[in-house]
C-alpha cells in the first residue's frame, strides 16, 4: 500500500506569489513542503500551540489557492459539480465541499462562502490551477466566471476560543469562512494588506503562530488534509468528510454512486486514525506495519504540546484499535504507534452531509 503525495506537480501558487512578508517577523523559520513560503514557527512552537488552544493565534496560510466565482448561476452550478448542497447557500454561510472523480475518489477539497455577489473558496497550495481547469471545462452555457485570485488575495487563519472576538469588525477582510474544525476562522484578505491585517490581529491580542501549531492542532482534532492524509484512492467515508462535506440527500453529481453505495453498506475499505507515537514524529508516507505486514500509511505527523508526537494514518478497516503498530520516524528509525481509541471505525449512522456555518 504505497502512498505518494500525489497532488503537487509543476508550478505552484508559491511560484506565483513568492514568500510571505510575515517571514520577516522576528524568529520566523520557514516551513517545508507543502507549505514553503510561510512560517513554520516564530521561535517558540509549543507556546504558539498553547496560545492557539487557550486564547487566540493567527496563522499565515497565504500559500493556499484562492478562487472567486461570480455570475448569476454560480451556486446552482457549484451545487451540480460538488458533493455539498449549495444551490440555496445563504450569504455569509460557510461550507466544505468535494469534487470527486467518476469513481468517487476525492480530487479537490474546497472551503467556501458566498457574500451575495461572489463565491470565495480556498484550496491546497498548488491545486488552484487544476481546479480552475476543471471548472472551466464544466461551464458550458452557465452564467459564471471563474477567477484564480491567489496573486491578489491570501488566507489568514485565526484559531482559539477568542478568535471570534478578535476578528470582529476587522478591516480589509474580503471573505470570512467559519467552520467547526478546531475553532478555525479563515480570513481572505488582500495580499498587499497581509502583514498589516496580521499585525492588527496581534495588536488585538492574538499570538503569531506558524504552521507547526496549526498542523499539530489539526492532527489532534482528526481533521484530514488533502494530499497529505489522502491518496488517489481516498473516498469521503474513509476520512470523515462524509460527515462534513457531503450532503446525502442532494441530486446527482459525479461520483455519487460510490458515495451512496458505501454509505448504505457502511463498510469503507479504510479509515483515518489518530496515532500516538513512542518517541518522535513519523515521516510522511511511512508505511504502517503490524507483524511485519503493511496495513496503511502515515499522512501528517507533528509533535503536539500536550499529546506529544501524533500522526494521522490511513489504515485498513480491519486493523484493530489495540493492534501493535510500527512506523518510521524522519530519520528512518522504527517507532511504536498506538491507535487512539476515539479514532474508531468511520460510523455510517452519524448525521452526514449538512455541515454549514
Amino acid at each position: 500500500m504505497s502512498h505518494t503525495l500525489w497532488w503537487v506537480s509543476g508550478k505552484t501558487e508559491e511560484d506565483t506569489v513568492g514568500k510571505s512578508p510575515l517571514l520577516e517577523w522576528p524568529g520566523a523559520v520557514e516551513a517545508a513542503w507543502p507549505d514553503e513560503g510561510v512560517a513554520w514557527h516564530y521561535g517558540e512552537p509549543m507556546r504558539e500551540q498553547r496560545a492557539a488552544a487557550e486564547s487566540a493565534a493567527v496563522v499565515d496560510r497565504s500559500t493556499r489557492g484562492v478562487l472567486r466565482i461570480t455570475g448569476a448561476d454560480r451556486l446552482t452550478w457549484l451545487h451540480s459539480l460538488t458533493t455539498q448542497q449549495l444551490d440555496k447557500l445563504p450569504a455569509g454561510t460557510s461550507a466544505e465541499a468535494l469534487i470527486l472523480s467518476p469513481n468517487g475518489h476525492v480530487e479537490h477539497h474546497l472551503t467556501l462562502t458566498d457574500d451575495g455577489t461572489a463565491t470565495w473558496l480556498h484550496t491546497e497550495p498548488g491545486t488552484a490551477p487544476s481546479l480552475v481547469e476543471f471548472l472551466e471545462s464544466m461551464r458550458f452555457m452557465m452564467r459564471v466566471e471563474v477567477a484564480d485570485v491567489s496573486a491578489d488575495y491570501a488566507v489568514l487563519t485565526v484559531l482559539g476560543p477568542q478568535a471570534g472576538d478578535l476578528t470582529e469588525g476587522l478591516e480589509g477582510v474580503a471573505a470570512r469562512l467559519e467552520l467547526s474544525s478546531f475553532g478555525a476562522i479563515d480570513l481572505v484578505v488582500a495580499r498587499d494588506r497581509l502583514a498589516a491585517t496580521a499585525g492588527d490581529l496581534v495588536r488585538r491580542g492574538a499570538a503569531a503562530a506558524g504552521m507547526w501549531a496549526f498542523e499539530a492542532l489539526r492532527i489532534a482534532a482528526h481533521v484530514p488534509r488533502l494530499g497529505l492524509d489522502t491518496d488517489h484512492r481516498t473516498i469521503p467515508h474513509e476520512v470523515g468528510w462524509i460527515e462534513t462535506a457531503v450532503h446525502l440527500n442532494k441530486g446527482c453529481y459525479r461520483g455519487q454512486e460510490t458515495v451512496a453505495r458505501v454509505h448504505n453498506l457502511g463498510r469503507p475499505p479504510r479509515r483515518l486514525v489518530l496515532l500516538h507515537l513512542d518517541g518522535a514524529a513519523a515521516a510522511p508516507g511511512s508505511p504502517v506495519l503490524t507483524g511485519g505486514r503493511q496495513v496503511g500509511f502515515v499522512g501528517s505527523s507533528r509533535v503536539h504540546a500536550e499529546l506529544g508526537p501524533v500522526a494521522l494514518a490511513m489504515v485498513k478497516r480491519s486493523v484493530a484499535d489495540d493492534a501493535p503498530l510500527v512506523v518510521n520516524d524522519q530519520d528512518g528509525h522504527e517507532v511504536a504507534a498506538q491507535i487512539d481509541p476515539d479514532s474508531g471505525p468511520v460510523r455510517p449512522d452519524r448525521p452526514a452531509g449538512h455541515l454549514l456555518r
